[in-house]
């Protein structure tokens, strides 16, 4: 399945205050997503810690979320699980509650086959219905879906792409030569939007466009309007800041970054901790330097 979703998807961190979830503040960072080119939000995926959530919140955060903007911007919501029937079970719940679509990532730590894998988002797409993205992020989960597998899950009707963020430029470009026409491809690592992009991606799921969702676009726009100069000169203004996002483990920095944005972004959970001090530093230079924090 092609042309479900395209452009720029913010994978939007989750506000937590008083042992809950931020609401008020995760509804600001989603208004100023839709307000500065984003096309799509994901919730509760990687970057928005679902993963240290309870049911009752994750609930929560659907509801809301869909509440505030369905019609106005594409709302993606994470049901991954290492478990298959709880993947199916939430991406029920929040096809019900009117997702656009889902992001399931991998079964994790049981390091499944490939069939597994196969076996898996049939099961996640049959039981939503809506489009379902996999996505693909070994160094977290331990599992890999190699391009000959891309190829198989591209015959489930309502597998909408992959998100990749393997960091394997060989692999990359095989599994889109496998897919191409058949299913989409998505970066879902910053370092490697531009080159991704350049071989026919649909867009970006990313981390980056938390705090620079404008910049994000134009990239984005120049990759497709065949602009390779503009589009990697941008790249190269950008990548320090990259850096500094990824500096420790995702969503510490890019939180770090929401509070001095003033936002009320909370700290990560536990396990996660917050940002170190010679990071933070490393961080306001570089929001300050590409002009997304400005220095009164």
């Amino acid at each position: 399945m092609t042309g479900f979703l395209g452009g720029i998807i913010t994978a939007l961190i989750t506000p937590f205050k008083d042992g809950g979830v931020n609401m008020a503040s995760l509804l600001k960072m989603a208004e100023y997503q839709a307000e500065n080119g984003a096309d799509g939000i994901l919730v509760l995926g990687t970057t928005g810690e679902a993963s240290t959530m309870t049911e009752a919140e994750k609930a929560e955060v659907i509801k809301g979320v869909v509440k505030a903007f369905k019609g106005k911007i594409k709302i993606i919501v994470g049901t991954g699980s290492n478990c298959t029937a709880k993947a199916v079970e939430a991406g029920k719940f929040a096809a019900a509650e009117g997702a656009d679509g889902l992001l399931a990532v991998t079964p994790y730590y049981n390091k499944c086959t490939q069939n597994g894998i196969i076996e898996y988002y049939k099961a996640v797409c049959g039981g939503a219905k809506i489009p379902v993205v996999a996505y693909n992020v070994p160094s977290r989960t331990g599992v890999n879906i190699l391009p000959e597998t891309c190829e198989k899950l591209a015959e489930i009707n309502n597998l909408a792409g992959i998100k990749e963020a393997g960091g394997n430029v060989t692999q990359v470009v095989e599994t889109m030569r496998r897919v191409r026409g058949r299913l989409d491809l998505f970066s879902g690592e910053d370092f490697l939007n531009l080159p991704l992009l350049a071989i026919g991606g649909a867009g970006l799921i990313s981390v980056t466009s938390n705090v620079a969702p404008a910049a994000m676009k134009k990239m984005y726009g120049l990759v497709k309007a065949n602009r390779l100069d503009e589009a990697n000169a941008l790249q190269d203004f950008l990548l320090p800041l990259e850096y500094a996002l990824f500096s420790e483990v995702n969503p510490i920095p890019v939180k770090a970054a929401y509070n001095m944005l003033g936002f009320d972004a909370g700290e990560p959970r536990p396990p996660l901790t917050p940002l170190c001090k010679e990071n933070r530093e490393i961080l306001k230079r570089e929001l300050e330097r590409t002009g997304i924090l400005k220095v009164c």
